[in-house]
C-alpha cells in the first residue's frame, strides 16, 4: 500500500493505482486536470482518506524543516501528511515533495521521472539586506515569486538552495 500523488493518479496505469491510498482533496484536482481520468478512477478500488490537523502540522513541520513549504500547495500537504502520518511510501513526481520525504527520512518512488538524488535544503533570503532565514511553518505559500517580507528592512523574501 502507498499514498499516490495526482501524477500517479493521471500516468499510472490502473492496475497500478488499486489498493492504494490517496488524499479526498486529489478528486477536485484530478476532476479539474483529466475529467476523463477521473471518471476511470472513480471506478477504481483507492482508499480517498480526510487529512486531520495534527497529520498536516506535522506535514507543514517537515516541508519546512527542508525548507519546501513555500512551494507545497494545498493538496501536496494532504498528500505529504497521509504519507508521513502513516508511514507509508509516497509516489511522486513532484520533486520538493520527494525532498520533504527523504529529509524526514522516508521512502518515495516517482511516478516517470528519475527521481530526487539528492537533499537539498532550502532558507529564505533577503532582496535587499541579504539575511537568510530558515523556512517557518507559517511561511507564504505560492508556486512563484516572493514569499514574504523581511522583518529588518521589508523587502521581499525568495527561496534560495541553502549555500
Amino acid at each position: 500500500m502507498r499514498v499516490l500523488d495526482t501524477a500517479a493518479l493521471l500516468h499510472w496505469p490502473v492496475s497500478e493505482l488499486t489498493g492504494n491510498i490517496c488524499a479526498t482533496s486529489q478528486q477536485a484536482e484530478l476532476e479539474r486536470v483529466s475529467p476523463q481520468r477521473w471518471m476511470l478512477v472513480q471506478a477504481i478500488d483507492i482508499e480517498w482518506r480526510d487529512v486531520n490537523e495534527q497529520w498536516l502540522d506535522k506535514a507543514r513541520e517537515c516541508a519546512a524543516r527542508s525548507g519546501d513549504l513555500p512551494r507545497l500547495s494545498d493538496v501536496d500537504l494532504d498528500v505529504l501528511a497521509l504519507a508521513l502520518s502513516l508511514d507509508l511510501e509516497l509516489v511522486t513526481d513532484d520533486y520538493r515533495l520527494q525532498n520533504t520525504m527523504n529529509a524526514a527520512g522516508k521512502v518515495s518512488q516517482s511516478v516517470g521521472t528519475a527521481g530526487a538524488q539528492h537533499v537539498w535544503k532550502w532558507e529564505l533570503r533577503c532582496t535587499g539586506c541579504r539575511i537568510s532565514l530558515d523556512v517557518a511553518e507559517d511561511v507564504s505559500r505560492s508556486r512563484k515569486g516572493d514569499v514574504g517580507e523581511c522583518e529588518r528592512c521589508g523587502s521581499p523574501l525568495v527561496l534560495k538552495k541553502k549555500r
